[in-house]
Protein backbone atom coordinates (compact mmCIF):
# COMPACT_ATOMS: atom_id res chain seq x y z
CA UNK A 1 0.00 0.00 0.00
CA UNK A 2 1.48 3.40 -1.16
CA UNK A 3 1.87 6.31 1.55
CA UNK A 4 -1.24 8.19 -0.39
CA UNK A 5 -2.93 5.44 -0.21
CA UNK A 6 -2.76 5.07 3.21
CA UNK A 7 -4.00 8.65 3.94
CA UNK A 8 -6.81 8.56 1.78
CA UNK A 9 -7.90 5.43 4.09
CA UNK A 10 -7.70 7.13 7.00
CA UNK A 11 -9.15 10.35 6.29
CA UNK A 12 -11.84 8.37 4.66
CA UNK A 13 -11.87 6.33 8.28
CA UNK A 14 -11.89 9.47 9.74
CA UNK A 15 -14.79 10.97 7.81
CA UNK A 16 -16.75 7.12 8.36
CA UNK A 17 -16.39 7.87 12.14
CA UNK A 18 -17.36 11.73 11.58
CA UNK A 19 -20.60 10.36 10.02
CA UNK A 20 -21.30 7.95 12.57
CA UNK A 21 -21.08 9.95 15.31
CA UNK A 22 -23.16 12.44 13.77
CA UNK A 23 -26.00 10.15 12.73
CA UNK A 24 -25.94 9.08 16.61
CA UNK A 25 -26.02 12.11 17.80
CA UNK A 26 -29.00 13.71 15.85
CA UNK A 27 -30.75 10.13 16.13
CA UNK A 28 -30.40 10.10 19.88
CA UNK A 29 -31.50 12.68 20.40
CA UNK A 30 -34.81 12.62 18.02
CA UNK A 31 -35.60 9.15 19.50
CA UNK A 32 -34.51 9.20 23.60
CA UNK A 33 -35.35 5.18 23.36
CA UNK A 34 -33.73 3.08 26.27
CA UNK A 35 -32.78 0.55 22.82
CA UNK A 36 -29.71 1.74 20.86
CA UNK A 37 -31.65 2.51 17.78
CA UNK A 38 -28.97 5.04 16.21
CA UNK A 39 -26.07 2.45 16.30
CA UNK A 40 -28.40 -0.33 14.86
CA UNK A 41 -29.41 2.04 12.17
CA UNK A 42 -25.91 2.70 11.60
CA UNK A 43 -24.77 -0.86 11.68
CA UNK A 44 -27.36 -2.24 9.23
CA UNK A 45 -26.78 0.98 6.63
CA UNK A 46 -23.09 0.44 6.72
CA UNK A 47 -23.39 -3.59 6.27
CA UNK A 48 -25.46 -2.51 3.73
CA UNK A 49 -23.28 -0.43 2.18
CA UNK A 50 -20.30 -2.55 2.38
CA UNK A 51 -22.11 -5.14 1.07
CA UNK A 52 -22.50 -3.26 -2.42
CA UNK A 53 -18.93 -2.32 -2.35
CA UNK A 54 -18.08 -6.25 -2.11
CA UNK A 55 -20.58 -6.85 -4.75
CA UNK A 56 -19.31 -4.67 -7.13
CA UNK A 57 -15.93 -5.08 -6.38
CA UNK A 58 -15.53 -6.73 -9.91
CA UNK A 59 -16.04 -3.28 -11.31
CA UNK A 60 -14.40 -1.21 -8.51
CA UNK A 61 -10.00 0.06 -8.36
CA UNK A 62 -9.01 -1.39 -5.10
CA UNK A 63 -8.21 1.51 -4.29
CA UNK A 64 -11.80 2.47 -4.30
CA UNK A 65 -12.36 -0.66 -2.78
CA UNK A 66 -9.54 0.25 0.24
CA UNK A 67 -10.81 3.96 0.65
CA UNK A 68 -14.58 3.32 1.02
CA UNK A 69 -15.00 0.02 2.21
CA UNK A 70 -11.83 -0.43 4.51
CA UNK A 71 -12.03 3.46 5.26
CA UNK A 72 -15.23 5.29 5.39
CA UNK A 73 -17.60 2.23 5.67
CA UNK A 74 -14.60 1.06 8.60
CA UNK A 75 -14.92 4.02 10.49
CA UNK A 76 -18.81 4.35 10.10
CA UNK A 77 -19.94 1.09 11.32
CA UNK A 78 -19.35 0.13 14.67
CA UNK A 79 -19.52 -3.48 16.51
CA UNK A 80 -17.87 -2.70 19.67
CA UNK A 81 -20.46 0.22 20.05
CA UNK A 82 -22.79 -2.84 19.96
CA UNK A 83 -20.83 -4.63 22.69
CA UNK A 84 -20.75 -1.61 25.38
CA UNK A 85 -24.66 -1.05 24.19
CA UNK A 86 -25.31 -4.43 25.38
CA UNK A 87 -23.34 -4.94 28.02
CA UNK A 88 -24.80 -1.95 29.69
CA UNK A 89 -28.31 -3.73 29.07
CA UNK A 90 -27.64 -6.93 30.57
CA UNK A 91 -25.77 -4.35 33.60
CA UNK A 92 -29.55 -2.52 33.76
CA UNK A 93 -31.12 -6.32 33.92
CA UNK A 94 -32.85 -5.39 30.64
CA UNK A 95 -32.09 -8.91 29.20
CA UNK A 96 -35.25 -8.81 26.20
CA UNK A 97 -33.29 -5.55 24.83
CA UNK A 98 -29.74 -7.07 25.63
CA UNK A 99 -30.78 -10.14 23.06
CA UNK A 100 -32.63 -7.72 21.07
CA UNK A 101 -29.73 -5.85 20.54
CA UNK A 102 -26.97 -8.94 20.36
CA UNK A 103 -29.65 -10.48 18.08
CA UNK A 104 -30.69 -8.51 16.08
CA UNK A 105 -27.98 -6.16 15.01
CA UNK A 106 -26.22 -9.40 13.85
CA UNK A 107 -29.39 -10.59 11.58
CA UNK A 108 -30.50 -7.33 10.13
CA UNK A 109 -26.40 -6.58 9.71
CA UNK A 110 -26.26 -9.74 7.77
CA UNK A 111 -29.57 -9.41 6.07
CA UNK A 112 -28.89 -6.02 5.06
CA UNK A 113 -25.08 -7.25 3.69
CA UNK A 114 -26.25 -9.92 1.74
CA UNK A 115 -29.01 -7.68 -0.03
CA UNK A 116 -25.71 -5.25 -0.72
CA UNK A 117 -23.91 -7.59 -2.50
CA UNK A 118 -26.99 -8.72 -4.37
CA UNK A 119 -27.29 -5.08 -5.28
CA UNK A 120 -23.70 -4.26 -6.08
CA UNK A 121 -23.43 -7.83 -8.30
CA UNK A 122 -26.70 -6.09 -10.28
CA UNK A 123 -24.75 -2.74 -10.69
CA UNK A 124 -21.33 -4.23 -11.29
CA UNK A 125 -23.47 -6.39 -13.69
CA UNK A 126 -22.32 -9.61 -12.59
CA UNK A 127 -25.30 -11.89 -10.92
CA UNK A 128 -24.81 -15.19 -9.77
CA UNK A 129 -21.35 -15.08 -12.75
Amino acid sequence: MSIGLFAVVALAGGAGAGARWIVDVALGRVLRARFPWAILLINVTGSFALGVVTGASAALDAAVIAAVGTGLLGGYTTFSTVAVESVLLWERRQRRLFWANVLGTAAAALAAAALGVLAGSVAAGTVLG
